[in-house]
């Protein structure tokens, strides 16, 4: 079962069980899917978008959702933080699980060594090799300064 598929099915049991926090998130995310799916159209692709891309979509989400979470502990509003905090655990349950440190770390060597890095100046590619495999799997904003540290030193 596709990732789309399992969303799908997921809204459906929610609007079983009438767990309306629970399908306002999952709304949320059929929502965003399909506006992706229309711009898809627009640049010629048919069929819809992939999990690979969906999985993007999730992972900006979440990402969204943290910082809003984020601001609004910040201003005090502690029940919006909460409920922003709520819809990142719906949205992570569709994403795969992270990777740690430990793997992060052995991703950026194998992607290094793959595409041959020798400089910073390779820093776009070997980004470009973890964005396609470890989509949903890593914070590339973390991920980035790593990469140049490691390519500094392979100097």
């Amino acid at each position: 079962m596709n990732l789309r598929e399992r969303i799908s099915a997921a809204t459906k049991q929610a609007m079983k069980d009438k767990a309306t926090d629970r399908l306002s998130t999952l709304r949320l995310i059929n929502a965003a899917i399909k506006d992706r799916d229309i711009a898809a159209r627009a640049e010629g692709i048919d069929g819809g978008v992939d999990d690979t891309v969906i999985m993007a979509i999730l992972g900006k989400m979440v990402k969204q959702r943290r910082e809003s979470a984020r601001t609004y502990e910040e201003g005090g509003r502690l029940d919006l933080a909460e409920r922003e905090l709520a819809e990142v655990e719906i949205i992570e349950e569709y994403l795969p699980k992270p990777l740690s440190k430990k793997e992060i770390s052995k991703a950026v060597d194998g992607a290094v060594e793959e595409v041959g890095a020798s400089s910073i100046r390779d820093m776009g590619r070997v980004m470009g090799v973890l964005k396609a495999r470890y989509q949903g799997q890593m914070d590339f904003g973390a991920v980035g300064p790593m990469v140049k540290e490691r390519l500094a030193n392979a100097s």
